[in-house]
């Protein structure tokens, strides 16, 4: 007989330096390293979470979606499929000199998205911005600024929108 969780677990990929709360899925074709998840969050199929990430308590990560280095979730939310979350301002392969630039050749800036925030699909998330306590993100939307807490925002770049 076939044991179908353990054909499901040699599809995720999770580094012993990962620390996973108590009731955490996660989905197939998920690679995550030297990160934290927290109780009972959801990550979905084909997820990359970086070393140095914190996904919250009961946080909902789709598939497809990136969450780097320097990215903090806390509780409570939600990011839609597809989500890319970027920490590197000034991104290049190599440094002036040509050579290849490596962990000490780049800045990591952080990202932190407040509790029961949520993102939607294919949005793309700058580096070094807050994202406030209960706001949404459009879908589609890329947030270069600090987005308010309560605050709706949409489009390319992302503006605040009223909520009608």
């Amino acid at each position: 007989m076939r044991d179908k969780d353990a054909d499901q677990r040699s599809f995720i990929r999770l580094s012993p330096d990962v620390e996973l709360g108590d009731g955490v899925r996660i989905f197939s074709f998920v690679n995550a390293y030297g990160c934290k998840i927290d109780d009972g969050a959801q990550i979905g199929a084909f997820v990359e979470i970086q070393r140095g990430a914190v996904i919250g308590k009961r946080c909902k990560i789709s598939s497809h979606t990136f969450i780097c280095e320097g990215v903090t979730i806390e509780d409570e939310c939600f990011v839609g499929h597809g989500v890319m979350f970027i920490n590197d301002r000034h991104p290049a392969a190599v440094n002036p000199d040509g050579s290849l630039k490596g962990k000490d050749d780049w800045t990591c800036e952080s990202t932190v998205v407040r509790k029961r925030a949520n993102i939607g699909s294919g949005a793309v998330i700058m580096c070094g911005i807050e994202i406030g306590e209960g706001a949404l993100v459009g879908a589609g939307a890329v947030v270069t600024k600090n987005v308010p807490a309560g605050a709706t925002v949409a489009g390319v770049p992302a503006r605040v929108i009223p909520r009608g």
